[in-house]
């Protein structure tokens, strides 16, 4: 949300701590994140006890489609293929930096692919390195259960998700 006025954009952290931000203090982050279904079970991450869907920030020279499989390969272990634009939401939030302490601000585009299983084993093998440091096993949840599990992220995705499956 931009204020006209003060030329701010209002961030938030994976906390809810709130942000104002100058436009020009911000990172532009495009990120693509998929939606992986297999046997009625959805395949989710999980950092700080809340479950995120896997993805992650798209690489310079990098399509979001092969930015979505990679992610999913690096944060889950596992393979998937065709990957399937179902939505994007806009956005800002900040992120910590857990080895220096700096507050970086983001305006991101999140985009959500379907992407089909493959195989593979479930695996930390991929984790970057803060992911190492918070992450822990992706599990396969049942649909029915995501009102019951703690969203990650600074936007809650079930809601999105939910319009895709019906």
């Amino acid at each position: 949300m931009i204020n006209a006025k003060s030329g701010l954009v209002l961030s938030h952290d994976f906390y809810g701590n709130e942000y104002e931000v100058e436009a020009k203090d911000l990172v532009w982050r495009p990120s693509a994140y998929g939606i992986v279904i297999k046997d009625g079970s959805i395949l989710l991450t999980k950092q700080r006890k809340a479950y995120h869907l896997p993805g992650g920030g798209v690489d310079l020279g990098e399509m979001p489609e092969d930015a979505v499989v990679r992610e999913i390969k690096e944060e889950t272990g596992l393979d998937v293929k065709n990957p399937v634009l179902k939505d994007q939401i806009s956005g800002f939030f900040t992120w910590k930096d857990q080895k220096t302490g700096k507050l970086w601000h983001y305006q991101s585009v999140l985009l959500y692919y379907s992407c089909d299983f493959v195989g593979g084993e479930l695996s930390t093998d991929g984790f970057e390195e803060d992911e190492a440091l918070e992450g822990e096993l992706a599990e396969w949840i049942p649909i029915e259960d995501l009102d019951q599990i703690k969203a990650g992220s600074t936007i809650d995705w079930r809601s999105m998700l939910k319009k895709h499956l019906k």
